[in-house]
């Protein structure tokens, strides 16, 4: 069985004061329920756990009846971090379910076929992430006004979502991490404490996530072409 954890218990701070990044109309609509919609049509996952903030589940139970998402899915609370807001998502998991794809709320674009992929990829290597190339040139400085050194950007990836792992694997690292108090950007770092290696699978469509205001309108671009390509 394959899952999905939907993370959607952040609270956007880079948005400004009290805003609520998931919940601004995009191409007509709140930009969670893109989100959902990618993994309620993906044809390789079978339910939904969508980690949210405590009292916003009423919110995310009309949304659902609201845009008619089909898949079975339940809703957790969150943590005081991602990898506590993943940790509880992981628990709610089926029984059964042995891959389990985990993607931020605010990553709007991301395709069926990058869902597949990593699926795939986390079926054969226990762990995979959506990763893009990095093709600006790359500087290092540690104080922020002065170039120290060059990077090989050669070498380098950004990594999105799906981060997609057996699900055994991922609770072992992130268990990992709990265990000595250790805070991880994403779960692929958690995975470097047991020595899980991480396949890259190449996102060769843009899946930016929206983060400032500025990623907002960049979004909105790319889900009206979208819209716009689908049959009639």
């Amino acid at each position: 069985m394959v899952e999905a954890i939907i993370v959607a218990a952040g609270l956007g701070t880079r948005m400004g004061p009290g805003v609520d990044k998931l919940f601004l109309p995009v191409a007509g609509r709140p930009l969670i329920t893109h989100t959902w919609q990618r993994f309620d049509q993906a044809a390789c996952i079978e339910a939904i756990v969508l980690v949210v903030r405590e009292r916003m589940q009423r919110a995310f139970t009309d949304l659902a009846r609201e845009y008619g998402f089909t898949k079975p899915h339940r809703l957790v609370v969150g943590g005081q971090e991602r990898q506590d807001s993943v940790w509880h998502g992981l628990q709610a998991l089926e029984p059964a379910c042995e891959i389990v794809a985990i993607q931020d709320g605010a990553r709007a674009c991301t395709t069926e076929a990058l869902i597949t992929a990593t699926v795939q990829a986390a079926r054969e290597a226990g762990a995979a992430v959506a990763a893009q190339r990095v093709t600006d040139t790359v500087k290092e400085s540690g104080d922020g006004t002065w170039i120290e050194a060059h990077g090989d950007r050669s070498r380098l990836w950004m990594v999105q979502t799906p981060q997609t792992f057996r699900v055994e694997v991922i609770r072992r690292a992130l268990a990992a991490a709990r265990e000595r108090g250790l805070r991880v950007t994403d779960d692929t770092a958690a995975c470097e404490l047991t020595g899980q290696r991480v396949r890259l699978v190449e996102s060769a469509a843009p899946n930016p996530k929206v983060t400032t205001p500025t990623d907002l309108a960049y979004v909105e671009v790319l889900l009206r072409q979208r819209d716009s390509r689908r049959p009639r």
